[in-house]
């Protein structure tokens, strides 16, 4: 449970906020619920931490892996970008709108999301989808599972459940199939959550760079 406790958190509280309906004008002091359940999964992260072996003591990383995260991250951010219309985006997110009322960005607002973003989201979503499930669906023990050995089943129902997440589900299913390879192909968490926070900056800083908010 040390690895689906913090992503039942995000999920529980993207379930309640949707609870809540629109104001109008709307209510934006209701947007630092997203920083302060940010602030909640870093907390839970950091105590069960010592639980968390293959981040503790991930083993050698070459270089060229590092390498593979970087690409492999923008090239995720380039199909989410063009893929976020029409037939790949399935219902509609509210998105995060970090301005003020004379349509200014507010820095701090935007920061403490752009952070969340792309670093405490990784680490959660890797944990759980990766370090845990995609081993589970083979292994009840699963941390002792080899993701190498990772079978074509648990990599197909854990990629289509990581796109189910996402209301751009195709951007999600590419998302899923390259975090899942890169972690089979380097059996290092750290590499996959990697490419996951490249994805995610470059995704953040485009969204404030085009104010784009519905990605977020």
């Amino acid at each position: 449970m040390t690895r689906a406790t913090p992503f039942a958190i995000f999920i529980a509280s993207v379930a309640l906020s949707s609870l809540i309906p629109e104001f109008d004008p709307p209510a934006r002091d209701l947007r630092w619920l997203s920083i302060f359940r940010d602030a909640v999964i870093v907390c839970a992260l950091a105590y069960f931490w010592p639980s968390y072996g293959e981040l503790r003591a991930p083993g050698d990383t070459k270089w060229h892996h590092w390498l593979l995260a970087l690409v492999s991250g923008l090239a995720v951010f380039v199909v989410w970008i063009h893929f976020d219309h029409g037939w790949a985006v399935i219902g509609q997110t509210r998105g995060f709108d970090p301005t003020d009322p004379a349509g200014g960005i507010e820095p701090p607002l935007a920061a403490l999301r752009l952070l969340g973003f792309a670093l405490v989201v990784p680490v959660m979503e890797e944990l759980f989808w990766r370090s845990f499930l995609l081993r589970w669906l083979d292994s009840r023990d699963f941390i002792a599972a080899d993701p190498r050995r990772a079978s074509p089943r648990a990599l197909a129902l854990s990629t289509a459940l990581f796109a189910s997440e996402h209301s751009l589900w195709f951007a999600g299913l590419i998302a899923g199939l390259t975090y899942n390879w890169i972690y089979v192909r380097t059996r290092n968490l750290w590499i996959p959550i990697a490419s996951h926070a490249m994805t995610n900056g470059a995704l953040g800083i485009w969204i404030l760079a085009t104010r784009n908010w519905a990605l977020w």
